[in-house]
């Protein structure tokens, strides 16, 4: 595929996103009524789901590119999890915002450490230690290796947070009732976070592999350059 063709079909993507989102946002005042018990802020509740399982999806694709680097050894991989974990960071960041908002108005406080409020922020770190501990290792081969193995052991979240208001006690509500036009506004919501969330990554991903080319292209330059320097060496040591 040409680089023109790339940056055309970039450019429609996010020309959907943008449009989605104007769609989106438009339901949202529009045509979504508001609920009696809350008010209008929970309509909060079409950003914070959305964003929530698009989480859990870039956590995915960080565990997949993971053991696909583990099993490959190959950087296009570890390219792939850095920039799915960076969106998991920023995505999980809207969840916990969002849940703090919407918690506030239906428990009457900011937090509370119930299981699955718990857990989430437990994602959240793990993932901002993830990029921290890339940042902090200067070896290619060796972060990307460490990456790789935090990258599947940090996964193990992403069900317990599933999980955790069906397994034990918690405030947070299992489901949410919603009236057909609130089901529809949710479901049109979930397009928008969606292609954010995909673009993003592929961004991320396009960022990563053209440093690691770059990266490569000049250590390759580097060896052809230091050849001819150690024939020489070579050829003056003959007696």
């Amino acid at each position: 595929m040409s680089r023109i063709t790339k940056r055309n079909l970039t450019m429609v993507h996010w020309l959907l996103t943008a449009t989605a989102f104007a769609i989106a946002i438009a339901l949202l005042f529009t045509y979504t009524p508001v609920e009696k018990t809350m008010g209008p802020v929970q309509k909060i509740f079409y950003v914070h789901l959305p964003s929530a399982i698009s989480t859990f999806l870039a956590c995915l694709v960080t565990f997949i590119a993971s053991i696909g680097y583990l099993s490959q050894r190959r950087t296009i991989w570890d390219d792939l999890a850095a920039a799915a974990a960076s969106v998991a960071v920023l995505l999980c960041s809207v969840v916990l915002i969002t849940g703090m908002i919407w918690g506030h108005a239906a428990w009457g406080h900011w937090w509370t450490w119930s299981p699955r409020l718990t857990f989430s922020l437990v994602l959240w770190l793990l993932y901002v230690v993830y990029l921290v501990v890339r940042a902090s290792v200067e070896s290619r081969q060796r972060r990307a290796l460490i990456s790789a193995v935090y990258g599947v052991i940090a996964f193990l979240d992403v069900p317990l947070v599933y999980l955790s208001v069906r397994m034990m006690p918690d405030i947070h509500p299992i489901s949410v009732q919603l009236a057909w036009p609130m089901k529809v506004t949710l479901m049109v919501w979930f397009v928008p976070v969606l292609l954010l969330a995909g673009g993003l990554i592929y961004a991320g991903f396009l960022k990563n592999r053209a440093a690691s080319l770059k990266r490569e292209i000049a250590a390759d330059q580097q060896r052809v350059s230091a050849a001819p320097r150690a024939m020489r060496w070579v050829a003056g040591a003959k007696p």
